[in-house]
Formats: structure tokens, sequence, C-alpha cells
């Protein structure tokens, strides 16, 4: 089978792309994995299939780097805009498999756009310890706050807390340094097995940690609207900066108007046979 892929990254975190809005497409988990292979696929840490879906400009389906089906991935899906965006998709309301998000090009260029991505709202948060918290932003997240993001062991940490017997079906997993107006995060992502320039919902999980974790530090913006507090958090990753803004309804305790926001760029399109 002749495989017309495109690759793209969003912050370092790189994703192979199909159109498959002819359902041209139907592959194994071993085709996936082999896609995604570094050294005899086109290389990336996940793959996704832009389709067809009733009711939506289009349907984002997403595969870890293992070649089985993830849960939703927030730099994925950005890069999953910008590849809608560049097909000549002008709306960008589409399902995932943790349901709807909408989205909007902030910048369009052939090669790269700005993109701010809403993903899902949250109604609980768990405290696991005293400087970690466990949450669910579209897919599950260990959230640790350490001293220093630069010399922190992750890929030791990361493993173990990755297989922990508290997180069924394991856990991806962040470690966060607040500073005075932004965060530094580092994650080691499940799928991949391995730390990753960056993941969306990682950032997402780790800026509302913060919030709960320290509410007076690592903000840029804060505002008071009523029963809700708007916050603005820029976050440091190791392939670029991204933001995430939401709204803490003090009454409900929940985080709603969640959004993602960051680059998303096209690196090169190619033909793989793939058997």
């Amino acid at each position: 089978m002749i495989v017309h892929a495109y690759k793209y990254q969003g912050a370092g975190n790189d994703f192979v792309i199909l159109d498959n809005r002819n359902n041209e497409y139907d592959l194994t988990p071993e085709q996936v994995k082999l896609l995604c292979d570094r050294r005899f696929g086109v290389g990336a840490d996940g793959m996704m299939l832009l389709g067809e879906s009733d009711g939506y400009d289009f349907s984002m389906r997403y595969f870890n780097a293992d070649g089985y089906e993830g849960s939703m991935c927030g730099n994925g899906g950005r890069c999953l805009v910008a590849f809608a965006a560049h097909r000549g998709i002008k709306k960008f309301d589409f399902n995932a498999i943790d349901g709807f998000h909408t989205a909007q090009v902030l910048e369009f260029t052939p090669h790269r756009c700005i993109v701010k991505l809403k993903m899902k709202d949250l109604e609980a948060c768990g405290k696991y310890s005293d400087n970690a918290y466990f949450l669910n932003t579209g897919s599950p997240h260990y959230v640790e706050f350490v001293e220093d993001t630069a010399t922190y062991p992750v890929d030791e940490k990361g493993k173990y807390w990755r297989y922990h017997k508290d997180f069924e079906g394991g856990t991806n997993v962040n470690f966060v340094q607040i500073n005075d107006n932004s965060i530094n995060v580092r994650t080691y992502e499940r799928g991949v097995e391995a730390e990753t320039f960056a993941c969306g919902t990682g950032v997402t999980a780790s800026s509302i940690a913060t919030y709960l974790y320290s509410p007076e530090k690592g903000y840029a913006q804060k505002q008071a609207d009523n029963d809700a507090e708007l916050l603005k958090y820029d976050i440091h990753a190791l392939g670029d900066d991204l933001q995430v803004n939401f709204k803490y309804n003090k009454s409900s305790k929940t985080f709603t108007d969640v959004y993602l926001t960051g680059p998303a760029t096209f690196v090169f399109e190619c033909d793989i046979e793939i058997a």
C-alpha cells in the first residue's frame, strides 16, 4: 500500500497525518507503528487521521507511536487544525475521542499556523500528594512540582509514575517548575514511552494544577469575573512556548473555557510504501 503522508510538529511534538476523508485508510497497529518509526518510517510521536464527521467540519482520530488508538492529544489537535486549514477547510469544529472541540487559526501561512484550541472542561481535580495532582484534560496526567526541571531525572521518574499501580491503564507524567510569570514543563508520554518535547493536554493539566497548587504564582494574567477568575499561563516546553487560558468558577469549583494556544508547523509530505 502506498500512503501519502504529511508530517507536522507542534512545539516539537511531531505527527504523521493522513487525509482520510474518503475512508481510504484502515491501518493496522503494526502499520501505524511503522509510520511512526524514526528509522524505518516517517518518524513521529503519533499519527492522526483527518476524517469526515456528521454535524462537524471534520473528525480527529489519534494513534500513539505504539500503533494503538490513544486519548486526546492537544498538540496533535492543533496540528490537525493547521493541516485542515492547509487543505482549504475554513471552520474548525471537530469531533475527537473525548468529544467536541473547536479552534481558531490566529495566524496563517502555508507552512505555519498559530492555533487556539478549545480543550475539555474539568469538573474535578484530585490532589495526589503535597506536591502532586492527578487530572484528566482529555488524557490522564500525573503532575508533580519540582524545583528545577532542567536537572530533574525525567526519564527515571517518568517511567516510575507512568506504570504506577494507583493509575489504572497508566498515565502521562508531567514535571513542573513554577517561575514568577511562567512555568516550565517536561513530559513523559505514555504510548511514546519516552520524554517528548511537548504535550498539549500535559501543559493544560500542568497549568490547572499550578493554579490549585500555588494560585498566587506562575500566571501572567489574572482577572476577576464575578464568581470566576480568568487566568492565563505562559508555558516553556522543551520544543517551544505555549499558552493556556481558562476560567475557574469558584462556586462550582470547575474549570471551563480552557484553551491551548501555540504553533503548528508543516514539515514535509511524502509517499511511503507499507506492507
